[in-house]
């Protein structure tokens, strides 16, 4: 049993955020190393920059979101010619759930390099799909918007998006079930 003690200890990383690491994650080396340690950066950390605004990666995480979900919506438009609005819509989102990112997510080992106050044993699964997007964020904000698709390409479409498979998985039985009914 964890004690209360324990709860709010500081974790430390079996890796450390240099610019090294994010090359080996990313592919290329980081300009700004500030945007990729604010990406691994949980509030429990009660860090501030010097304007007095909260150092975490949920801001990141929300920019991370809207680039992955373009650049899958731009692939998805690419590779499904015969695609209409609705069937890329549901590809797109059976691409970026929450339980594909977590899983990209922990495959990459993001988890390593959070700093919190938290033990990271207290975190649920989302955390790695939380920071894979923080991350994409940082991409984004340090390369643009070219680099941070290179980026999704290579950890995410590349290795992890089979249209054919993606197809057939269920990721709502409630909207299957209406879509049945209807």
């Amino acid at each position: 049993m964890i004690s209360f003690r324990n709860i709010f200890k500081p974790t430390t990383s079996k890796n450390t955020i240099s610019k090294a690491s994010i090359s080996q994650i990313v592919g290329s080396s980081p300009k700004k190393l500030y945007y990729y340690t604010k990406a691994f950066t949980h509030g429990s950390t009660n860090q501030r920059d010097s304007f007095g605004n909260s150092i975490s990666y949920e801001r990141l995480e929300f920019v991370g979101d809207a680039i992955l979900s373009a650049v899958i919506a731009h692939y998805l438009f690419e590779k499904v010619l015969e695609g209409d609005e609705g069937y890329l819509t549901k590809m797109r989102s059976k691409i970026v759930s929450r339980d594909h990112l977590n899983q990209i997510g922990k495959e990459l080992g993001l988890s390593t390099f959070l700093r919190t106050k938290i033990p990271v044993t207290q975190f649920g699964d989302n955390i790695h799909g939380n920071l894979l997007e923080a991350l994409i964020g940082a991409v984004f904000l340090d390369k643009g918007y070219a680099a941070s698709a290179k980026f999704i390409y290579k950890r995410v479409i590349n290795p992890h998006v089979d249209i054919g498979l993606l197809e057939g998985k269920v990721i709502s039985y409630k909207g299957l079930i209406i879509e049945w009914c209807q």
